[in-house]
């Protein structure tokens, strides 16, 4: 199914979705190591990690798909 005329991919959408992934990827890897290197320790922030490692894959998966996927 191809898209109509007034809905072809945006380049501006490219460069702003890369943007708030790279920003959101950032903070969270930050508050994870935050986490782990306080009073948490590793032990303590490795559950975190994992989950927000899964998010910033599931946001990465968003991102080509909403921006880079060839449809």
């Amino acid at each position: 199914m191809s898209k109509p005329e007034n809905q072809k991919k945006d380049p501006a959408k490219k460069i702003t979705g890369l943007i708030g992934f790279v920003v959101f990827a950032i903070f969270i890897l930050g508050l994870s190591h935050s986490i782990s290197t306080g009073f948490a320790g590793f032990n303590g922030g490795l559950p975190f990690l994992i989950i927000a490692i899964a998010c910033i894959l599931m946001a990465l998966y968003d991102y080509w798909d909403e921006c880079l996927r060839k449809k």
